[in-house]
């Protein structure tokens, strides 16, 4: 699976899209708002700044999208009339990889720039562009940028480990699509020499593209423990095996699929972050956060009823498939009737699950500075 040509959101506007099921990374960006705000007052009070580069790594599409860089721009004005600055002029950068629906965000940007000018009386002063790549390389001309965000993609790795592709000769995560407690140290090794490589390459160009005290708010998934096969790290893509493994029994898909198939994702511990942000030398940790986050996203529901469980499931199974379609529709190459057959099923896991034991997401949300 080339995960640059096949990762991407659900696309549109319909009932399984990510633009309609993205409620769990919209209280992910709550939590990182704060953070933003501290940062960006910093790299305004500290630097007068004409041009201000800013790129979204992983900007996906849909509301989540420009409602932060709305935000960005409102923090950045207001410390501009605070210190009796002119508001710079904003060149904004969308990065996502190249499958990303890219149109439906452009659809956007007309009433986007309605509302700069009539709302924010700054519609010529801001330049959207977008840039698609892989965010695990350079993307943009060296100090081009002064602030740097990206919120719930990091914990995507560029590819699957090295030894788990699905045309390795010898399977070694056999009924499982992840880290799990069964898994052999050789895949555990695998995922974490995978995000090692991956999260260097990426504090590596941003230190390039960052111009010196540059800032970067980074959000994505990740682990308390350093254990990689606790619940809070790895339990949905167990439930989600799961649900796979019982189409198999019912034969709609072959168990050699599900044997070949390894999710591209890393959810890394602290210390992990810490490691490689140190090793490459470009950046101060000014602070790093966890966050728990509801796999639901919050939604109000009695899990101990039918009703309830049902509920929940459906809204978490509705957010894991806008996000893993495209992976599992690549390489499983199932139908539209087979796709929705293991979501119900994994709604109805998810639901069993969550009525004994509300496990939660981690949540890392790290402000760095570029060293100047």
């Amino acid at each position: 699976m080339e995960v640059v040509q096949v990762l991407h959101m659900n696309k549109g506007n319909g009932d399984t899209s990510y633009a309609k099921n993205s409620t769990v990374q919209r209280k992910i960006i709550s939590f990182g708002k704060t953070i933003i705000e501290e940062a960006l007052l910093e790299l305004s009070s500290n630097y007068d700044i004409d041009s201000m580069g800013i790129a979204d790594l992983g900007c996906s599409m849909g509301p989540n999208t420009l409602s932060v860089i709305s935000e960005i721009m409102d923090i950045v004005r207001a410390t501009s009339g605070h210190l009796r600055r002119p508001v710079p002029e904003f060149r904004l950068f969308f990065n996502d990889l190249y499958s990303n629906d890219f149109n439906y965000l452009f659809m956007l940007l007309p009433a986007f720039y309605k509302m700069l000018k009539e709302e924010k009386g700054i519609g010529s002063q801001c330049f959207i562009s977008g840039v698609p790549g892989s965010f695990y390389g350079r993307l943009l001309p060296s100090n081009s940028l002064h602030f740097v965000y990206s919120f719930s993609s990091l914990h995507w790795l560029s590819q699957v480990p090295v030894g788990l592709e699905s045309y390795a000769v010898k399977h070694l995560n056999k009924g499982k699509v992840y880290i799990s407690k069964s898994s052999p140290q050789s895949v555990v090794n695998a995922y974490s020499s995978q995000f090692q490589a991956d999260f260097s390459q990426f504090i590596k160009s941003r230190s390039q593209e960052l111009v010196p005290g540059g800032r970067m708010v980074l959000s994505f998934l990740g682990r308390k423990s350093i254990d990689p096969t606790t619940e809070d790290g790895c339990y949905q893509w167990e439930l989600l095996a799961e649900a796979l493994m019982s189409l198999v029994k019912e034969g709609l898909i072959e168990e050699e699929k599900v044997a070949s198939f390894n999710a591209p994702y890393y959810a890394p511990c602290a210390e992990e972050l810490k490691v490689e942000i140190l090793k490459e030398g470009s950046f101060i940790i000014n602070r790093l956060e966890a966050f728990e986050v509801d796999w639901d996203g919050g939604a109000v529901a009695d899990t101990h009823t039918e009703q309830g469980k049902m509920m929940v499931g459906e809204r978490v199974a509705k957010t894991i498939r806008a996000v893993v379609e495209s992976m599992l529709e690549s390489h499983f190459r199932m139908g539209q009737d087979t796709m929705d057959a293991l979501f119900i099923k994994f709604a109805e896991i998810v639901g069993n699950h969550l009525s004994k034991t509300r496990t939660k997401y981690i949540n890392f949300v790290i402000s760095l500075v570029r060293k100047g």
